[in-house]
């Protein structure tokens, strides 16, 4: 079970509070993207073993979006931050790091 907090209201609760939205940090195109481009957005998401950014959504508490890096194998939380940044912090990166020499992220 995932036991997240939400980096807005300080709320922490397992993943039934927080609705999940997805792979973070996307790469957005406008519309002038090429049909590929496109494509790539809509259907090619990582999946990856390890370390991965997520977004998440407090759904049953203030409802903003934020997000939240985690590890697909053990299900251990490194953090969330505000989604409203275009990277995870760096103070997250080097807990990261720390606890996952290997890996090999932002």
């Amino acid at each position: 079970m995932l036991l997240l907090t939400c980096p807005h209201c300080g709320v922490s609760g397992d993943e039934t509070e927080f609705a999940p939205g997805g792979e973070a940090h996307l790469k957005r195109f406008g519309p002038g993207s090429s049909d590929g481009e496109f494509e790539t957005y809509l259907f090619y998401r990582r999946n990856p073993k390890g370390v991965h950014f997520e977004r998440w959504r407090h759904a049953f508490g203030c409802g903003k979006w934020f997000h939240a890096a985690r590890c697909t194998v053990t299900m251990e939380v490194f953090g969330t931050y505000p989604a409203d940044v275009t990277e995870p912090p760096a103070e997250l990166v080097e807990t990261i790091r720390a606890k996952r020499p290997e890996w090999e992220g932002f």
